[in-house]
């Protein structure tokens, strides 16, 4: 396995990185940024084993890795990559500490996750987009999106039913009789989230089209005109294009719909608890980050409203 810099990976970071990708199920964009992070180690280990590898020469490559002008964030997810590849090489070998423990990220300013008005969700979803079997597939996919709060990764991988082919099952499926979608996300963590109406009416127009476009991939519940299953990259460029098309001024992505979920659901219901488990987050610091979202519209609201809000 080689890097697109033609930097050959050390044969314990590939197996690591085959550990991620086939037993905990890590996406192939993931598995790409662990791979790009794994550089550095691999050069190390060129003149240090891994299990020789201490401390101070794990801050030397962070200190590189500031010297390059890396942002915080990329710098820390070099050091939850390492850290985790040495916990991994720990349960493999003999390697007993892992150098990169008690070694902190820097501190970076914390940044509020991009969510539409719901104005502009409802705009963005409802919008009719065409009558054909392409058309009618983006107004399914962006109406679950914003449904359900899915991940870009598990709307692709969806399937029209869950089905078992030998070893293979799928990781992703609709209910419509229950109103469900299945998903499996990030840590191989499964989880069952509602489909709106909406989207179930959207739905249901895409599966009466979908025999049109059905070829090879019989599974697959998102196809594109060829007959394959959708990417998550072509669904990144279909939802950007069609929000440039509204008008809609904010820089759209599929993730953006995800985080509009979580905004709009907990500014009406308030129980953090219940979006936590919608989004299938293993923390709630991570869900916490929307209640920052839900202030700012409380915010705006009064600001808006109170006869004594400004200073006139």
């Amino acid at each position: 396995m080689t890097t697109p810099g033609e930097t050959a990976l050390h044969p314990d970071c590939i197996r690591f990185l085959e550990y991620l990708q086939h037993i905990r199920k890590y996406s192939p964009h993931t598995i790409k940024s662990y791979g790009n992070d794994l550089i550095a180690l691999s050069q190390l280990f060129v003149s240090t084993p891994p299990a020789q590898v201490t401390t101070l020469q794990i801050r030397k490559l962070t200190s590189q890795l500031h010297s390059q002008q890396l942002q915080p964030r990329s710098i820390a997810r070099h050091l939850s990559c390492w850290r985790g590849f040495f916990d991994w090489l720990s349960n493999h070998t003999d390697v007993v500490n892992n150098p990169v423990n008690g070694i902190k990220a820097p501190k970076r300013g914390k940044s509020l996750p991009k969510a539409l008005s719901v104005d502009e969700a409802v705009q963005l979803v409802d919008h009719a987009l065409g009558d054909s079997a392409a058309q009618a597939a983006d107004h399914a996919m962006f109406e679950l999106l914003y449904s359900s709060g899915l991940r870009v990764s598990e709307l692709v991988n969806l399937d029209i039913a869950y089905c078992r082919d030998g070893l293979n099952a799928s990781s992703g499926w609709i209910d419509l009789s229950e109103q469900m979608v299945h998903v499996t996300g990030k840590g191989n963590k499964a989880r069952e989230v509602p489909i709106g109406s909406a989207a179930i009416t959207a739905l249901q127009t895409w599966l009466a089209l979908r025999p049109t476009l059905l070829k090879t991939e019989k599974n697959a519940l998102f196809l594109t005109a060829r007959g394959t299953r959708i990417s998550a990259r072509l669904v990144q460029l279909r939802i950007k294009a069609h929000a440039q098309k509204l008008g809609i001024k904010s820089e759209v992505h599929p993730h953006v719909l995800r985080h509009s979920f979580a905004s709009h659901m907990l500014q009406s219901s308030g129980d953090l608890r219940a979006v936590q488990e919608l989004l299938g987050h293993a923390s709630l610091t991570s869900t916490q980050v929307y209640t920052a979202l839900d202030f700012q519209h409380l915010s705006q609201t009064y600001d808006a409203a109170h006869p004594r809000a400004k200073i006139k």
